[in-house]
């Protein structure tokens, strides 16, 4: 007996361009979810260039939650299917305030928090985070 084959689908929410290369901003196959590394850009604004929401830390940290967790809607998901997050900072100066500012966004997270990596990277001018989130539904 075979098992029709699980279909993957392209995730992209209303607050997203399209990617500027050959991939998605989210993947869902079954009850996985993979979300693209996003970082700090404003919602998608129709004619403009993507636009960070700031210079700050704090600034493009929570605007790049709120575009993880788009992807994570679009796909069905929330904070509480995430089971891995992986953070890349460009200056490792800025560990300490990228804790504060988790454990400050993630406090009412009623489930186990998820498992996280930190690396530092280098990311185009004026960005300083990205993150990427794996997701299992049900």
């Amino acid at each position: 007996m075979s098992e029709a084959k699980l279909a993957k689908t392209a995730l992209t929410p209303p607050t997203h361009t399209a990617p500027p290369a050959k991939f998605s901003h989210g993947v869902r196959k079954g009850n996985i979810l993979q979300v693209a590394g996003q970082v700090g850009f404003l919602p998608a604004v129709e004619g403009r260039a993507p636009t960070p929401a700031g210079p700050t830390l704090r600034e493009q940290t929570l605007q790049t939650f709120a575009n993880v967790k788009a992807i994570l809607e679009e796909g069905g998901a929330s904070w509480e299917d995430v089971m891995m997050m992986r953070v890349y900072l460009t200056d490792t100066a800025h560990f300490a305030e990228l804790n504060d500012l988790y454990n400050e966004y993630f406090a009412d997270l009623k489930e186990a928090p998820s498992a996280r990596t930190t690396v530092y990277v280098g990311l185009p001018a004026g960005l300083l985070i990205e993150i990427d989130a794996l997701a299992v539904l049900g």
